[in-house]
């Protein structure tokens, strides 16, 4: 700011046209005026654009990851309920069964279709095998492993009780194998269900055949233990 005093009236007069402008008003105005100023603007634009994309792809990413993995936990959940159903139903069932049918005649259920007959089978089904009571413990074995193995895939419902049928009926009878008279891993399997002209069974056998037939049907109508359809 510069002052002049008015020779006639010695009054003092301010000259605002040489009047300095204050520094943040001077940068302010050499920026908005640079040459180039708006170009600086589209680059910091893109800039943050192209962060914001990062940041959104890398949590699309994140959620890709973390929904499958959930999505298995869920179906695994599926799998562990339906097998531990099926294996404390034959646990308690064979309990009831030695308890109360050693010793004693069949006891009818439904005329002339299903009757209670206590039977200690050391072989598979029809009487297969009954000097091979070893190696159907370790079958079942390895067969548990796996689907222990598959479970950890599984997207499918369907394929999660399937396999859960499978896991509870396979321990059921390996459980019976491994502790069971007459000794470790050569234990006798507990039947007591019986069928007209159909071998004596058990609850752990009959959730095998229908946890295979299930299997057999979703193969057949194209759903993967994944998830996907196939429509060959």
């Amino acid at each position: 700011m510069v002052t002049h005093v008015d020779p006639a009236s010695r009054e003092p007069i301010i000259d605002t046209a040489h009047s300095p402008k204050h520094p943040h008003q001077n940068a302010a105005a050499k920026a908005g005026h640079a040459p180039g100023g708006g170009d600086l603007e589209d680059s910091v634009d893109s800039v943050v654009d192209r962060a914001l994309d990062s940041a959104a792809a890398e949590q699309a990413e994140r959620t890709a990851a973390v929904g499958p993995a959930s999505l298995s936990r869920r179906r695994m959940g599926v799998l562990f309920v339906a097998a531990a159903t099926v294996y404390l139903l034959d646990m308690v069932t064979k309990y009831l069964a030695v308890r109360y049918l050693t010793g004693h005649d069949p006891v009818p259920v439904v005329d002339g279709l299903l009757r209670l007959r206590l039977v200690r089978n050391p072989g598979a089904a029809f009487g297969i095998g009954v000097n091979m009571t070893i190696v159907f413990t370790l079958v079942a074995m390895v067969v548990v492993g796996v689907i222990l193995r598959m479970a950890r895939r599984l997207y499918s419902v369907p394929w999660a009780i399937a396999f859960g049928l499978l896991l509870g009926g396979a321990l059921g009878n390996l459980t019976d194998r491994v502790f069971r008279p007459p000794a470790v891993l050569r234990g006798h399997v507990v039947d007591f269900l019986e069928l007209p002209y159909w071998p004596v069974f058990n609850i752990a056998d009959s959730a095998i055949v229908i946890g295979g037939c299930l299997m057999v049907v979703l193969s057949f109508r194209g759903l993967q233990p994944d998830g996907r359809v196939s429509r060959d």
